[in-house]
């Protein structure tokens, strides 16, 4: 097929331009950009909403009831559930292999079978749990009422999702809408009333009836009664009472109406002023560029047409991150391009290198044809893998390509000299690139949150190398036949330098690395020892804990964020007090960071968020004791004054100082936090015993330096009051679910109608007025009426218990848990001493609790899960490789022989890190991975052309000599142009590519060691071996018996 291409052009040249069609047309019609790839996990979420109960209800009345009801199903790996006030969240994750949609299909039969909910729990939603991709934010802000707040709100939300290509937009920030019908109880006794009854009046007169045809002759005509009352005085024409003498008693003459929000605490200021946000998120192939632009153009216009005071503005634009990241990876991808350019140019004839370089386009392209196929998308991890690979892309093009070029010198027929060169080289330079895409392959399968994240990389890299593969067997040597070494025109200036470099390169060669590779042959043992020694120092370092090690390290983000958390049941004015100031620090600190020439600071706009933490569904709102205050930041490539997002966040810290009461506050300036650094979760059922574990936890925690924002999950809730019924009551008739109803009923409200208003989902509310809920006299007040319709005083009949109960219950496949957290400073801190003394102090401490047990959950246990895949995943690689070197060399031993650079290789990867000022990561040990199968490919081609020159009956020394001048310039060339492709990537400033840098670290600095390796050590190794052998043969000899 080599021979076959290479003589038939055409055929090479079509082949290419397919390649380069199907990418095109992929590249820009079929791949969508976003910041990060959408990673779905295998998690069923059920909300089972308990309106008005304790979270202690809410676990008893839902949360148990479900987690038993689902129990026994096969496929349920690990359920979490969190009881709050009202609300049950559960989330099942489910195994690997079960499908999803199966298994929700099954959980939804059980849940709906469970037939002994509480009254008020209402029917549970279950969803297969799914990441939205959030693009941007518009924020309304203005000195408006929150009707007309919301009106606004709703009328850009409806313009916004009228755009093409805008589907999906939620409006947050601004409370629900509610009708509040308020009676109060001396109203109740005058008419003989009870909220129920009020309640039932409405739920019968208030709705439309469908009342059949009447057919005539000219068709069916539908009937229907119209009587579903929408706004607060539609309600009030309800008929509650008719008198025998036929006077009526209307639902506006006993009560008052209120058409507005419910009464929990939520609203959010912009930069101080009253506002509502929106946030849009794309769908499907949906672009976020694309979607962003619309949203600013459609911005533009409507601008123009608000009232004066009235702003709209954008905010978290993340497609402004997906263009500087675009342009950063670009611009690294084109300079790492040029620099491996120049580079070819320099030791090779410029033609040659034009068509080396060719190939990185035509690999390229052939992986963006497969994109859409393989479910990956334009993101900044794909968009690192290709840049990954750049500089490994070119590799078997430059061994063919070279290769080809020395025969051409030795030719006079340019096609015969390209097929034996690419035939020549054919088989190591393939198994070369396998054992690459085999060192690639572990990524797919790594564990953890984060796994499905760096499978992306592979996804690109491996089609990547495989089309390189096409390219330089199909197409290069058609290519290659037109590359003339002598045109018999004069030297340009430029040529004259290539050539004196390319050809000082050779003597170079000749003159220092061929006496250097004689005297390493000759001190053999010598050059072994040496090498083994620094590999040992240098694992020495960093097995002892010397190096710091840090699982993933800490990415500043463009968004600040402090989040306040007071004592539940705090009232939201004390709450929105502390925000306040908080805010205040923050319009400090953008002041202070104000360029002086520009008058812009690093800090843009400011939202303070109370009664709300968190976006979009996960948030927690409407309550008082919450509140979150964020700002964005300056990218770092667009700062005039030179500060980090951390050093803005520290500095903040220190201007707000401790908030008096105040439960919890937390600080977050990061990207990709999938959980804290140390989580120490405690499973019992004996809340009092953990809780006491978990004190003590907390404060062997404070004796590590570097560990900050200590802090559990048991969190004391509101003070509660519980109802106890008296003997007396009984008599009357009167049981604890009459009791707790009417209490509720007129507490909390009684539920007449979900009415359907446009696009909300609107509900009507019977109870008492706001001034007779406020105080424990008010309950001792009320009057109870027992199933006879006598009135008595709630004192007569119930005691009134006041304690205070829990905030959240937290429970882990049915059991209560408490999570005792804490962050650390990566930069500083050992995160692997702490929980080896952990480790240590945990299990003596539960001696004193039986029946607690405890894991290490967060980061923890996403190190654990990743580790394990990375050592399952080093075994593979390293028999993959075997056997792919074993398949070539017809060897057993052998192999050893280029598998031995690899620890070598590693001792590059740790020195780069050392040089660059950069802790190792779990990002630095899959650069270390993929090492393993790119550094053996120069050793793979050496060792080959040694035993080629063997077989031609050169003995071993010359052999070994000859091949390490001769493959001196390829291996040279493919290690620089790795490296320099990696270079401007490493250098690289931007926040969301610091993360992706130790990777490139350790497959730039270990390729780069690896070159001395190889052009040293391989050569000594294969000595070693053959004086094994020799010696081994001798024994046998003297041994056989004459």
């Amino acid at each position: 097929m080599i021979a076959w291409f290479a003589r038939n052009a055409v055929a090479a040249n079509l082949l290419m331009a397919v390649i380069v069609g199907l990418g095109l047309n992929a590249t820009f019609t079929h791949i969508p950009m976003e910041i990060f790839p959408a990673i779905e996990r295998n998690v069923i979420t059920i909300v089972a909403v308990y309106r008005g109960a304790t979270p202690a209800e809410v676990e008893k009345g839902a949360t148990i009831r479900i987690e038993e009801a689902i129990a026994d199903l096969e496929g349920i790996a690990k359920t979490e559930s969190t009881a709050l006030e009202g609300v049950a969240n559960i989330t099942v994750e489910l195994e690997d292999g079960y499908n999803p949609r199966d298994l929700l299909d099954d959980i939804k039969g059980r849940v709906d079978g469970i037939s002994t909910f509480p009254d008020g729990v209402e029917e549970p939603i279950l969803n297969i749990l799914q990441r939205r991709k959030e693009v941007i934010s518009v924020v309304i802000s203005g000195n408006l009422t929150e009707h007309a707040l919301r009106r606004l709100s709703e009328e850009v939300r409806s313009d916004l999702t009228a755009l093409p290509g805008i589907t999906q937009v939620e409006l947050s920030g601004v409370r629900k809408y509610e009708i509040a019908i308020e009676v109060s109880e001396s109203t109740l006794q005058r008419y003989n009333l009870t909220l129920d009854d009020i309640a039932l009046a409405i739920g019968k007169s208030s709705q439309d009836v469908p009342a059949g045809a009447i057919k005539t002759e000219g068709g069916e005509v539908l009937l229907r009664s119209l009587g579903q009352a929408y706004h607060g005085e539609d309600f009030a024409d309800i008929v509650i009472v008719t008198h025998e003498d036929g006077s009526r008693v209307t639902l506006g003459e006993i009560a008052n109406i209120r058409d507005g929000f419910e009464e929990e605490p939520l609203y959010a200021l912009f930069d101080g002023r009253p506002s509502a946000e929106l946030d849009v998120y794309r769908v499907g192939k949906q672009s976020a560029i694309e979607v962003a632009d619309k949203v600013k153009e459609y911005l533009e216009t409507k601008r123009e047409a608000l009232p004066a005071g009235i702003e709209i503005a954008y905010w978290r634009d993340r497609s402004q991150y997906v263009k500087l990241r675009l342009q950063t990876l670009l611009k690294s991808a084109f300079q790492g391009g040029i620099l491996i350019f120049l580079l070819l140019t320099l030791f090779l004839r410029l033609s040659v290198a034009v068509w080396v370089s060719i190939g990185i386009p035509i690999s390229f392209l052939g992986a963006l044809a497969l994109m859409p196929m393989l479910g990956v998308t334009f993101n900044l991890v794909s968009l690192f893998a290709f840049i990954l690979v750049l500089g490994i892309v070119v590799d078997d093009a430059i061994v063919t390509g070279e290769n080809i070029f020395s025969k051409l010198k030795d030719s006079d027929n340019a096609t015969d000299a390209a097929i034996k060169g690419t035939q020549e080289i054919a088989v190591p330079v393939t198994f070369g690139v396998l054992t690459t895409v085999a060192a690639f392959i572990p990524l797919f399968m790594m564990g953890g949150d984060r796994g499905p994240l760096f499978a992306q990389i592979p996804l690109i890299v491996i089609p990547v190398l495989l089309f390189s593969l096409v390219e330089s067997k199909l197409i290069l040597p058609a290519h290659m036949k037109h590359v003339r070494l002598d045109s018999g025109k004069p030297l340009g200036r430029l040529q004259r330098m290539q050539r004196r470099i390319a050809d000082g390169l050779e003597n170079a060669v000749r003159k220092y690395y061929r006496p250097l590779l004689s005297w390493a042959m000759s001190w053999r043992y010598l050059m072994l020892s040496l090498f083994i020694v620094v590999l040992l120092i240098i694992l020495g370092i960093v097995l002892s804990g010397r190096y710091n090690y840090t699982f993933f390290p800490r990415i500043q983000s463009e968004t600040a964020k402090a989040t306040l958390q007071m004592p539940q049941g705090t009232p939201v004015e004390i709450t929105a007090k502390h925000l306040n100031d908080i805010t205040k620090k923050a319009k400090q600190l953008r002041d202070k960071y104000t360029d002086k020439t520009s008058g812009k600071s690093v800090i843009k706009q400011i939202m303070t968020t109370v009664g709300q933490t968190g976006s979009g569904r996960s948030a927690s709102t409407g309550k008082s004791h919450l509140g979150r205050v964020s700002f964005e930041i300056v990218p770092p490539q667009q700062r005039k004054t030179k500060v980090t997002s951390s050093q803005l966040v520290r500095e903040w810290r220190k201007m707000i100082g401790t908030i008096p009461g105040a439960q919890e506050i937390t600080y977050r300036a990061e990207i990709g936090h999938a959980g804290e650094p140390i989580d120490v979760q405690l499973e019992g059922q004996d809340f009092k015993a953990l809780k006491s574990a978990a004190q003590e936890i907390r404060v062997h925690l404070g004796e590590f330096p570097g560990v900050f924002d200590i802090r559990d999950s048991f969190e004391g809730g509101k003070e509660e009051i519980k109802l106890h019924i008296k003997p007396a009551a009984e008599q009357l008739g009167l049981n604890l679910k009459l009791l707790g109803d009417q209490v509720r009923h007129a507490f909390f409200g009684r539920e007449a109608q979900r009415i359907q208003r446009g696009r909300d989902d609107v509900r009507v509310m019977v109870r008492y007025p706001l001034e007779e809920r406020r105080s424990v006299s008010n309950l001792e007040s009320m009057y109870i009426r027992t199933p006879d319709g006598v009135e008595v005083p709630f004192s007569a009949v119930a005691d009134a218990e006041v304690g205070r109960g829990f905030a959240t219950i937290q429970r882990v496949d049915r059991n209560r848990t408490i999570n005792v957290t804490a962050d650390i400073n990566k930069e500083s801190t050992n995160i692997n001493q702490i929980t080896a003394d952990l480790g240590e102090f945990i299990p003596e401490l539960l001696k004193n609790y039986p029946g607690i047990h405890y894991s290490l959950e967060g980061e923890q246990r996403e190190q654990e899960e990743s580790m394990h895949s990375l050592k399952t995943g080093v075994v593979f690689v390293l028999f993959v490789i075997y056997a792919l070197l074993a398949i070539p060399f017809r060897s057993y031993v052998q192999p050893l022989i280029v598998m031995g650079v690899i620890p070598f290789s590693l001792v590059g990867a740790i020195l780069g890190h050392m040089i660059m000022g950069m802790n190792l990561s779990i990002m630095s040990l899959m650069g270390m991975l993929a090492l393993m199968g790119v550094v053996v490919n120069d050793s793979l081609v050496l060792v080959d052309y040694i035993n080629r020159r063997r077989r031609e009956g050169i003995n071993l020394h010359t052999a070994i000599s000859k091949a390490g001048v001769a493959r001196f310039r390829p291996i040279l060339l493919t290690s620089l142009t790795t490296f320099v492709g990696l270079a401007p990537l490493m250098m690289e400033k931007s926040t969301q590519a610091q993360f992706l840098i130790p990777m490139a670290i350790s497959l730039g600095f270990g390729i780069l060691f690896a070159t001395l390796v190889t052009l040293l050590l391989v050569p000594v190794s294969y000595l070693i071996l053959e004086d094994l052998h020799n010696l081994v043969a001798g024994h046998k000899k003297i041994t056989t018996p004459a």
